[in-house]
């Protein structure tokens, strides 16, 4: 959420962003409930001390005891009225998106994506090249047929060395960002709505999560969702920042908007587990940039030693999503896709999302701010799995397994069994 003070004095600028980021806001309509908002607040202030002035001459005095009743039910009908118009304003200021950094660049959709790096060498195969649903249904290690026929489309069962893959994956970035000093955490995939707005995610992206209404509580697509709600409410000292955690989740995502994309395989599944990267760290935004490639560092560096191709984006407007100043996305080498495939997603919100959290910190001096939030993807499975089969197969269909996972399975090859 953005401060309505900036709001009002950079109109131009938070609406040229609207527009950018193809969001629509009544600005009209926030603007006016802005001012009835202020006007009630100072109606509200003037009436509440003449009726305390009235209550202080009231005593023996039964015309200013008069005077005092009538102020307090004025009083009471501006702050019933107040109260209306706080919620209209809050539920309109909801609607507005982020202002991006002035090195986003401006584009509609995906086509305005800049590349700006790449590592690694796309592999080049000798024999057809088979795609992760194939590999995976041969080796026995992802089960696609009964896992519809259990959950439904895009459900799945990994199994043998597909489930063990996945836990040495997940359990390799969570330990390499421990031991950078990240507080390890398991996040809840149950949240209640607030941390959904908190994050962004409401009022936009509502169709794509899943709702138990019975208990009036949603299942979170990444940990990004619970981990930056953490501090919600809560006053922090500046002492203490960056708060950086790695956390681990189930996620749960209905993919609304993507009916018919990526159907196949388990690119783009409704549930699978995540390592996330999330920091909290102080209102500075030469401190948070430098935060924000520390957290592509990161990702780079688990792709890197897991040996995998991968190139990095830097996202426009009109793909970067609402709460974000600035974003990165990193994409993998597929070769059943003969195509890249994202397999993270790092973002700076600014003060944005602990705006609406009400997370702040006390500076050196007394003053209090909003913190700065960040969030990047540390590795996601099944996805990064489709990666790994896929540049990692040799011409009899087996799977080589990446040194730094042979470890963890205790093998060097995934091959058919008899």
């Amino acid at each position: 959420m953005l401060d309505i003070k900036y709001i009002r004095e950079n109109l131009e600028l938070c609406k040229s962003s609207a527009i950018n980021k193809n969001r629509v806001v009544d600005w009209d309509a926030l603007l006016s409930l802005d001012e009835k908002r202020r006007e009630l607040i100072s109606k509200s202030e003037a009436v509440r001390n003449a009726r305390n002035k009235a209550n202080t001459s009231a005593r023996g005095d039964e015309k200013a005891w008069e005077e005092g009743k009538k102020l307090k039910d004025t009083l009471k009908l501006l702050e019933d009225e107040l109260r209306d118009v706080e919620q209209k304003f809050q539920q309109a200021m909801y609607t507005v998106p982020n202002v991006p950094d002035a090195s986003v660049p401006i584009g509609k959709d995906e086509k305005g994506n800049v590349e700006i790096k790449k590592w690694g060498t796309v592999p080049e195969f000798l024999f057809p090249v088979l795609d992760h649903v194939k590999l995976a249904t041969a080796l026995d290690i992802i089960d696609f047929e009964r896992g519809a026929k259990v959950g439904g489309s895009r459900a799945y069962f990994l199994k043998n060395e597909g489930a063990m893959l996945e836990f040495a994956i997940l359990f390799y970035a969570y330990q390499k960002l421990a031991k950078k000093g990240y507080t390890p955490l398991v996040a809840p995939s149950l949240v209640k709505e607030f941390t959904l707005f908190g994050n962004g995610q409401l009022p936009w992206g509502r169709e794509e999560v899943y709702h138990l209404e019975k208990d009036d509580v949603y299942l979170a697509g990444t940990a990004e969702v619970p981990v930056t709600a953490y501090f919600a409410d809560e006053i922090l000292n500046e002492k203490d920042l960056p708060k950086k955690f790695v956390a681990y989740s189930s996620c749960y995502r209905r993919e609304a908007g993507s009916y018919g994309k990526d159907t196949k395989g388990v690119y783009r599944v409704h549930q699978f587990n995540k390592v996330e990267q999330v920091i909290i760290s102080k209102n500075d935004l030469s401190t948070s940039f430098t935060l924000h490639e520390e957290l592509l560092k990161n990702s780079e560096e688990i792709l890197q030693d897991l040996e995998l191709p991968y190139r990095v984006l830097l996202m426009c407007t009109g793909d970067m999503g609402e709460p974000q100043v600035k974003k990165y996305d990193v994409e993998t080498w597929m070769p059943g896709r003969g195509a890249y495939g994202e397999t993270m997603s790092n973002s700076f919100m600014g003060e944005f999302q602990a705006r609406r959290l009400k997370i702040r910190y006390k500076t050196k001096t007394g003053e209090s701010l909003y913190c700065h939030t960040l969030n990047n993807t540390a590795i996601a499975s099944p996805r990064i799995l489709v990666a790994i089969l896929e540049n990692y197969q040799n011409k009899d269909g087996s799977v080589r397994v990446p040194k730094v996972l042979q470890p963890y399975l205790g093998k060097e090859i995934i091959s058919r069994t008899p």
